[in-house]
């Protein structure tokens, strides 16, 4: 019997988990991915908003403002990527300046510090390669970048290391009300818990109605997204919104936390929540869209293009705390943009939500701080080679194109909640991530992880169940019969 059950180990979810985890108490996480950071919280813009879209009073106003303000203590705590880089909102000659105006206004009513409007001349200064047409801008310098798999795996391998229980690979297929609580029958076991945690995404409207007779309904709206080589990435130096419109902020450019350069995402409201693919029509919205705020984006150093979908409730509002009617069931629903900055804040509101339902002692026990993966290329030459002196393998480079060692790997895949999967490596290294796209390191990755779990190279997968990359021997497959 758990306490508390919380299902869905994207961002949101890894939030809650490490803040419970501050609390004596039995948790578990219930994942249907192979890994953590698999739906939403992969795929999106990597922004950490500053706060001043929300409509002021609203939970997104409230948790983003609340986020953003948490994310250096815990970036630092947590030893991942993060940097405040400042944002600008631009309005175009043929846009009334009644738009900008009105986002400073909600934005101070929502408690953003340092708002300001400013004229072309200051623009150009800050950004060089601004579209012509752009006038004005809204400026908030305390706009941020993260890298979005370090921030989720961070989370989750704390929440992990304070005890909290992770079963992935784990699909919840029904939640079934009892006197003790609820009854969760996934595809591999039942669980039983005095309290959920609904965090599944697209999928939280889904088990809110299993319990609850206030219906929820979830959109899937889906945002496409490409991105450029490094050689690109000083193309802007902060992240470039457009005004927005009632399908959201429009089409962004921003650098990216590892010097990549970003630019997305398309608005697709659709039916399907497993819609997770590229579209020719919605990728080639994105430069004459982009084109608006940023010139001469240099379009030749795309490397990639990836896809995302957005949970997006009919309220428009996030969905969070206990369902009126379900006692002990907890809401962290409708988590579109912008969910990733207020992650933090969610986290905190809900595990004290439910903490308090439960009567939960504080744990003395807990521990806040957590190491990510050593980063080589951040050392000087010295220190460099004195680690690979201690230990060779961070001298061998699996990933030409990032420069990922063997040693960043091997931590990859031999700490809490380490990887099993290439893009369970791609997601804690980088290496894939370059401009080949894997196309020379994943063999060797694949050796690693067939070594190091150690596991069977017909059962490595790229992502997933259903995603394996060796069918077999290729004499075999074809057919032939001839002894290896």
């Amino acid at each position: 019997m758990y306490d508390i059950a919380i299902i869905g180990a994207g961002v949101i979810g890894s939030a809650i988990a490490r803040e419970l985890s501050k609390y004596e108490a039995k948790i578990c996480v219930l994942e249907r991915e192979e890994d953590v950071c698999c739906g939403t919280s992969k795929a999106n813009s990597a922004i950490i908003h500053a706060g001043y879209d929300a409509t002021p009073g609203t939970l997104k106003a409230k948790m983003n403002v609340a986020g953003n303000a948490m994310m250096d203590e815990l970036s630092r705590d947590l030893d991942f990527p993060f940097k405040r880089c400042g944002s600008l909102v631009v309005r175009t000659k043929d846009q009334d300046i009644s738009g900008l105006e009105k986002l400073l206004e909600k934005g101070k009513a929502n408690g953003v510090p340092d708002l300001q409007i400013l004229d072309r001349n200051k623009l150009i200064q800050m950004e060089p390669n601004l579209a012509v047409d752009v006038t004005d801008a809204l400026y908030a310098p305390t706009g941020a970048i993260v890298c979005p798999f370090h921030f989720t795996i961070a989370l989750a391998e704390n929440a992990a290391d304070n005890g909290v229980d992770f079963f992935l690979n784990t699909e919840v297929k029904n939640i079934k009300k009892e006197n003790f609580g609820y009854k969760i029958t996934t595809d591999s076991q039942i669980f039983e818990t005095k309290a959920i945690v609904n965090a599944a995404g697209v999928y939280a409207d889904t088990f809110n109605n299993m319990v609850s007779d206030h219906k929820l309904n979830i959109t899937p709206r889906r945002g496409q997204y490409i991105l450029l080589d490094k050689d690109a990435g000083s193309h802007v130096s902060r992240t470039i919104f457009q005004l927005p419109s009632k399908m959201g902020k429009g089409v962004l450019v921003t650098p990216t936390i590892h010097g990549n350069l970003l630019v997305g995402p398309t608005a697709e409201d659709l039916k399907d929540k497993e819609a997770l693919n590229t579209t020719a029509e919605g990728l080639d919205i994105l430069a004459p869209q982009s084109s608006l705020s940023v010139k001469n984006i240099p379009y030749r150093s795309v490397i990639t293009s990836f896809a995302g979908l957005r949970a997006h409730e009919d309220s428009g509002d996030f969905i969070l705390g206990e369902a009126d009617d379900a006692k002990n069931f907890f809401n962290a629903a409708g988590i579109a943009s912008p969910g990733l900055s207020s992650a933090p804040a969610i986290g905190k509101y809900l595990a004290e939500e439910v903490a308090g339902a439960l009567n939960l002692k504080n744990n003395p026990k807990f521990n806040g701080k957590r190491k990510g993966i050593l980063n080589p290329s951040t050392m000087s030459v010295e220190e460099r080679n004195a680690l690979i002196k201690q230990n060779p393998a961070y001298g061998q480079i699996i990933c030409r194109c990032e420069s990922i060692s063997e040693g960043e790997i091997l931590d990859a895949i031999h700490r809490t909640l380490g990887a099993r999967s290439l893009d369970g490596i791609k997601r804690r290294t980088r290496a894939g991530m370059g401009r080949c796209q894997s196309g020379f390191c994943s063999p060797k990755v694949m050796e690693i992880l067939e070594r190091e779990v150690p596991m069977d190279m017909l059962d490595i997968v790229k992502n997933g169940k259903n995603s394996k990359i060796v069918f077999g021997y290729n004499k075999l497959i074809g057919g032939w019969d001839n002894e290896l």
